[in-house]
């Protein structure tokens, strides 16, 4: 047994686990099950940052590989074919090497989107949220043009391997420039509903999820590092905006905007449902289950639509809608034998406080403190919601897998 070829191995699928945004339990669980099928101990250890694997090799020699984990994606076909390659291992056994060379074969045959389907994931994330923040479709439109502005920039920034808060603000930048411009021409019906809708793209909609979800798995130190770069992000969006709106102000001037547009569930059900077929491109997800997540997404969304009426707060609405995303998520994984997170990711995409995170962070950089309060307490409140709605899915989730486990006499 060659222990360190199996050790690098094991530190290598848990590597490009974490630079495709796995959770950190999925990571640690994979590497420990890579290791565990050669009926070897180990610890395995994740952060955002670095991924490590020890282990003691039959002359008692101790081993360790540690990796370092830089630019983190949205890689959420990485994640399903990773996590079948683990699965694999299991059930065959290979030499070290030949599993070494399995993971080769997955890394070559991952799928990614061409670059025009990219940017249409762009164009329709931003204007497909644009009616559900209350434009009117004219903004759709140039909504979606802001979104190929965020989608080029960010895509520019990217290949560069630009820091991701530095990348964020440009962004936001040059999306928010023109669209002011535009809303001083009169162009723009609802200004900012077209840039909200636009800036869906940037919120980071998987590091709120995925801290969540480490934090409900007991990886707190994770969690709240994947908090804090939610916030920094959120930061470099409100201050791209503010920038754009202090350049674009004195030239010329802002319109009154018109008063947001209400439009029926269903026409926000399609509208949804168009915005999260963009985010499955823009996540690298594939086949059926593309459409699974975006119907998930809008069905979450109508969900939450349903429950609104008969409350006062963003609480229950929230948290009724988040049970039923987590629901969706593990049927969908059990039926799809898939990763539930790629279903969790994408349909929980509209209930993610995009508009409540940036104007925070706005009311912040204009000293506004009537606004950041208002808002902070509502996307603190969405966000409490929507945890509380992935805890007790997930622990659902467990409880039926060892009611389940013990019926089969396992």
């Amino acid at each position: 047994m060659d222990y360190y070829l199996l050790t690098e191995l094991a530190a290598r699928v848990g590597y490009h686990l974490a630079l495709s945004g796995a959770e950190t339990f999925r990571i640690e669980e994979t590497m420990r099950r890579v290791i565990g099928a050669y009926g070897i101990e180990c610890q395995a250890f994740s952060i955002p940052n670095c991924v490590m694997v020890s282990l003691e090799a039959a002359n008692g020699k101790p081993l360790m590989v540690m990796k370092r984990v830089g630019f983190h994606g949205n890689d959420l076909e990485a994640v399903e074919k990773l996590n079948a390659l683990s699965r694999r291992i299991c059930a065959e056994v290979p030499e070290p090497s030949v599993a070494a060379q399995w993971l080769e074969e997955t890394l070559r045959e991952r799928r990614h989107y061409s670059t025009p389907i990219y940017y249409l994931g762009n164009f329709c994330g931003a204007a497909g949220f644009c009616p559900v923040f209350g434009g009117s479709l004219r903004d759709c439109l140039f909504a979606g043009l802001m979104g190929l502005i965020i989608g080029f920039v960010t895509r520019q920034m990217d290949k560069r391997e630009t820091n991701p808060f530095f990348s964020t603000i440009a962004a936001a930048f040059a999306m928010a420039v023109p669209a002011y411009f535009l809303a001083g021409l009169h162009l723009i019906d609802y200004v900012d509903a077209v840039i909200i809708g636009s800036l869906m793209i940037l919120v980071p909609g998987l590091l709120i999820t995925n801290s969540m979800r480490d934090i409900i798995y007991g990886d707190t130190n994770s969690g709240i590092n994947r908090i804090v770069q939610v916030l920094l992000s959120a930061f470099a969006i409100a201050l791209g905006t503010a920038a754009a709106w202090h350049v674009t102000t004195p030239i010329c001037g802002h319109a009154e905007a018109a008063a947001a547009l209400t439009y029926p569930l269903w026409a926000q059900g399609i509208a949804t449902f168009v915005a999260c077929l963009g985010f499955v491109i823009l996540f690298n997800v594939h086949d059926w289950g593309s459409v699974l997540c975006a119907l998930g997404s809008a069905l979450t969304w109508i969900v939450y639509l349903l429950a609104q009426p008969g409350f006062d707060d963003y609480f229950v609405p929230y948290l009724i809608a988040s049970l039923f995303v987590g629901l969706f998520a593990e049927i969908m994984a059990r039926v799809g034998k898939a990763p539930a997170t790629i279903f969790l990711t994408t349909a929980a995409v509209p209930l993610i406080p995009g508009s409540g995170l940036y104007y925070t962070m706005l009311g912040i950089v204009e000293k506004n403190e009537e606004v950041m309060l208002t808002n902070a307490n509502n996307t603190i409140t969405i966000a409490l919601a929507i945890a509380l709605g992935f805890i007790i899915t997930a622990i659902a989730s467990k409880y039926w897998v060892y009611i389940k486990n013990r019926r089969a006499g396992c």
